[in-house]
């Protein structure tokens, strides 16, 4: 017998594990890009976004009217039409319109079995419609969220509603997903930001040091109440410079996500940064922070910062008091002389007025 051509392809839940057990804990790369299926021809998105997701419902309805059609009948029902890689009301309706025990099967058959994109993705779209997943449907829906510039969006909607064990996953994933697949995840734990293990993991681990990090830069923020954390006497030194990473994203956030002027608190928090800043131990890392930090806020108008021209520049003079002093100073010519191979450390130099990244 000929084996099908579903049975001799990699399936993607089988490519996720694979790559996450080369790599660890350490976000896959690119996501999981190139994903087994790649060669498979894909579908637009087609001209009316409200129909976006109807013709899938359609399948489904086809499919669970026949009580005796096994959810391997669903591999290759899904070719040449656009599945939404985001919930989508379409698909849930349909799941909601067949039973919960056959759609919770049929969505764990396509998670774990699926060979293609479009079909995971109803896969997920259908668990996410039920609130009753067991553990083993959690670490089935994390793992395929691995893959995240494909499923990220589709995973955290299937977690997020899943009481404290979704929340751990979530937590789980967020740490090992990078891109847009991590910002669906910070998103919804800010939405649950209120239990402590959310919120110190927010405070600590939220940024991954990218240019997505502006996107959900206040939003974490806000949601973990930075501006009672960096005042706290007990505030730690990762908790201060993951301060500094946030406070930084938000100033680079122009374009890219809402900015320092979109976060209220920001003229208390930045004052008390550089307060806690001037008692850490000079690293390069803080140096390069905190001076991106100044030159921003000396670009921003002072209204951007709820504040008058005076308390902006005084914002700047603080970080820069720090930046010039010599301890400070000599980290950079350290890490300079470091990275080319030299003994000697190379001359100081005086921070200029607006000090540069």
């Amino acid at each position: 017998m000929t084996p099908s051509l579903a049975m001799i392809r990699e399936r993607l839940h089988d490519h996720a594990v694979l790559l996450h057990r080369q790599g660890k804990d350490d976000p896959l790369p690119a996501g999981g890009a190139p994903y087994p299926d790649d060669q498979r021809p894909r579908t637009g998105i087609g001209g009316d976004a409200r129909r976006v997701g109807a013709d899938v419902a359609k399948i489904l309805d086809k499919h669970f009217a026949s009580p005796a059609a096994a959810p391997r009948a669903l591999v290759g029902a899904f070719d040449g039409v656009y599945v939404p890689v985001n919930d989508n009301e379409h698909v849930a309706a349909a799941a909601l319109r067949a039973g919960r025990k056959r759609v919770r099967r049929t969505g764990r058959w396509l998670v774990r079995y699926g060979v293609d994109r479009r079909e995971v993705a109803v896969g997920l779209a259908l668990l996410g419609t039920d609130e009753t997943a067991s553990d083993k449907d959690i670490e089935l829906i994390r793992t395929i969220g691995l893959l995240s510039a494909e499923f990220g969006a589709l995973a955290v909607e299937s977690l997020r509603h899943r009481g404290d064990a979704g929340i751990e996953a979530l937590l789980w994933l967020a740490a090992r997903t990078r891109g847009w697949g991590r910002v669906h995840a910070i998103e919804a734990l800010c939405t649950v930001a209120v239990l402590p293990e959310v919120r110190d993991w927010l405070l600590r681990h939220a940024c991954a040091g990218d240019d997505l990090d502006a996107v959900t830069a206040v939003a974490v923020a806000t949601a973990a109440h930075l501006h009672a954390a960096i005042i706290d006497p007990d505030a730690d030194d990762e908790v201060v410079d993951h301060a500094a990473a946030l406070l930084r994203a938000m100033a680079d956030g122009s374009g890219q996500g809402m900015s320092l002027a979109d976060y209220p608190p920001a003229r208390h928090v930045l004052a008390a940064h550089a307060r806690r800043l001037a008692r850490q131990k000079p690293t390069w890392a803080r140096f390069a922070a905190a001076a991106v930090i100044a030159d921003r806020i000396a670009r921003l108008e002072p209204e951007q910062l709820g504040c008058t021209k005076k308390q902006r520049e005084r914002l700047v003079e603080r970080y820069e008091k720090i930046l010039r002093q010599r301890r400070w100073q000599a980290v950079v010519p350290r890490r300079k002389a470091k990275s080319r191979g030299k003994a000697k450390p190379a001359p100081r130099r005086r921070t200029n007025r607006r000090t540069a990244r």
